[in-house]
């Protein structure tokens, strides 16, 4: 390793970077030119040092649990000094085998859980060096109505483009819920899909192993043929890669529709259109994408009345407006009483600290919303809650101070 320097530009080298010292002197990235846009020769652009430093950087960054080895994102780098030579030879001698993620399952805001797989930190770093390099050539393929996990696109676009189809007279929608979607995504119509776009078969055969590395629950590895596990780096990549075979067949049908991840809405101008559509968007994803829609979950009807990402739409005096629904709203009140509680007994700062990262959060979130008449009356109720969890310290300290 060389001496560190303050600047983060890629080609130079600092003490926190993961490269050996022969390594040094390579191509830098940001040259390579057009030799990787027909999607041949990727496997070297994935483990250039820049791409592999900046891939580091992100997941030291994002930081998060250990996997199955238990090594910690603090652990990294230490183990990368160490065995990076190694590790990078047995990926391009196609030796490397990736670890299975270790299953969690968390809570979901409307009850149930969701199931996540945590890869280790190593391969979580190779599969954001994988999402670097592959995310701009894929680009170019997807449609302009997906807006999730997309450079430059969030769900604030998402709800916008909707009120838009909305206001142009689509007042009826079909709000299309996928069960366990990243569980039952079919491995070879998605390997078929890549390869489609890129070339390489040693990028493609990597991907491969990803997808059949398994889930760890209880002690027990079990494979599977289908599904990518949701909360590893390339996952969001590889769900848009699936869907873009839907998006391009409602595009064919001139459907007005808005997609963000395997949230799907498409808003037509009858509730009869409505129904067709239903029922042929279900045989397309389940015939075509071998994918299971939940039946119980998707539905028509109003935009004014359904729920998407967490947004409603609303209309007063001929004026459409863009609103936080109920449910996200009594999830934020129940996360504020939870930090609030006066029975946690913690320091009054420790709790505006809390509370501060998760409103501002929230507030991110939802800012494209017309959020007046609620930020009053939680205003107020949060001062409230605040005022008794101080007088309630208070009271302690003087309780204590007298005894």
């Amino acid at each position: 390793m060389r001496r560190e320097q303050k600047t983060e530009q890629l080609g130079y080298l600092c003490d926190n970077r993961v490269e050996l010292d022969e390594r040094t002197g390579a191509q830098s990235i940001v040259n390579l030119g057009n030799e990787v846009e027909d999607g041949t020769e990727l496997l070297a652009r994935v483990l250039h040092r820049d791409n592999m430093n900046l891939a580091y950087k992100r997941v030291k960054q994002n930081d998060g649990a250990a996997g199955i080895d238990g090594m910690t994102v603090g652990d990294m780098l230490a183990y990368l000094q160490e065995h990076g030579k190694e590790l990078i030879e047995k990926i391009q001698a196609e030796k490397y085998k990736p670890q299975p993620v270790r299953r969690v399952e968390i809570p979901k805001p409307d009850g149930g859980t969701r199931q996540l797989g945590i890869p280790t930190v190593i391969d979580r770093m190779i599969q954001q060096a994988l999402v670097q390099v592959l995310q701009p050539i894929f680009e170019k393929s997807f449609s302009d109505n997906s807006y999730g996990f997309r450079p430059g696109r969030n769900a604030r676009q998402a709800i916008n483009k909707a009120k838009e189809y909305y206001e142009q007279g689509y007042t009826e929608v079909v709000d299309i819920d996928l069960e366990k979607y990243f569980d039952t995504v079919n491995h070879d119509l998605l390997i078929e899909m890549i390869r489609s776009e890129i070339k390489d078969e040693a990028v493609i055969r990597l991907i491969r192993k990803y997808l059949k590395s398994g889930i760890m629950e209880n002690g027990v590895v079990n494979t599977s043929d289908k599904g990518t596990p949701q909360g590893g780096n390339l996952s969001p990549l590889l769900s848009n890669i699936y869907l873009t075979k839907f998006d391009r067949e409602m595009e064919k049908r001139g459907h007005k529709f808005v997609r963000y991840a395997d949230d799907c809405n498409i808003y037509v101008k009858t509730q009869r259109a409505a129904d067709r559509v239903m029922s042929g968007c279900i045989n397309y994803l389940e015939g075509k994408l071998k994918l299971k829609v939940n039946t119980t979950k998707s539905a028509t009807g109003s935009p004014l009345k359904r729920k998407f990402l967490g947004f409603k739409l609303s209309e007063k005096d001929g004026k459409t407006d863009v609103r936080v629904h109920e449910k996200p709203l009594r999830k934020f009140k129940e996360r504020v009483k939870a930090i609030t509680s006066r029975s946690r007994g913690r320091r009054v700062d420790t709790v505006l600290k809390e509370l501060k990262i998760y409103t501002t959060g929230w507030l991110g979130y939802f800012s494209t919303a017309n959020l007046d008449n609620e930020l009053r009356a939680l205003n107020g109720w949060i001062r409230r809650r605040l005022r008794m969890y101080i007088w309630k310290q208070w009271k302690k300290t003087v309780r204590d101070s007298a005894t």
